[in-house]
């Protein structure tokens, strides 16, 4: 179960690399400016994807000018923000999301889109989404079920794919 696993993961961050890249370039643009300027870079998480946070402001190698975001009444007009949240309708993403908006406040978004018509979500409100692809587990189990959801992998891989852009970025400002 495990080599199925790994092998439908691995066909997972090569669909992202792939479909995501632009996307991508996009979204470290935007939040190397924070970086680059008197910002910081926010984040915020819904549930599981609280890690991609904590990675960033707590792992071996922080993102520079990172921080946990606890209040959004604490932004300012310098700061970026990127909300990571396992579907793009999340109510409390979006919710963040339009406060970030009404305070002109540029952010990015990474989670997946479940449907063409998914309304007011992530994707239609952040200056740059990421679509995290995953709208179902990887593997069959032998009642016919989908199971082993990695969103948060995902959105790892995908921090850590902007993460080396950012610092590229910086490396030549």
């Amino acid at each position: 179960m495990l080599k199925m696993f790994s092998t439908q993961l691995t066909g997972l961050f090569n669909r992202l690399q792939e479909k995501e890249e632009f996307s991508m370039e996009d979204a470290a643009r935007l939040l190397a400016q924070a970086a680059a300027g008197e910002g910081t870079i926010y984040f915020f998480g819904t549930k599981e994807m609280q890690a991609i946070g904590l990675e960033a402001v707590y792992g071996e190698e922080p993102l520079q000018a990172s921080a946990v975001l606890t209040d959004e009444a604490e932004l300012e007009a310098a700061d970026r923000v990127m909300i990571i949240s396992r579907y793009t309708d999340d109510e409390e993403a979006v919710h963040i999301a339009r406060k970030l908006q009404e305070k002109g406040i540029p952010f990015v978004a990474i989670s997946t889109i479940r449907g063409e018509n998914d309304g007011e979500g992530l994707h239609n409100l952040a200056d740059v989404h990421i679509d995290l692809r995953i709208k179902k587990g990887l593997l069959p189990d032998e009642s016919g079920n989908r199971v082993g959801f990695p969103t948060s992998i995902a959105a790892l891989y995908v921090y850590f794919g902007l993460k080396f852009t950012i610092e590229e970025i910086l490396e030549e400002y």
